[in-house]
């Protein structure tokens, strides 16, 4: 049970950091991208 639960919590873990870095990469590259069409 303990194992099982550790696995769980360490995929849940792993899956909202990996979920967290995806979204702010994607946020900073729309960020990069408009402000290089604002000044060209």
């Amino acid at each position: 049970m303990y194992w099982d639960d550790t696995i769980i919590f360490g995929l849940a873990t792993v899956a909202l950091v990996i979920a967290f870095m995806v979204g702010w990469v994607g946020f900073v590259i729309r960020d990069h991208l408009r402000k290089d069409k604002r000044k060209k």
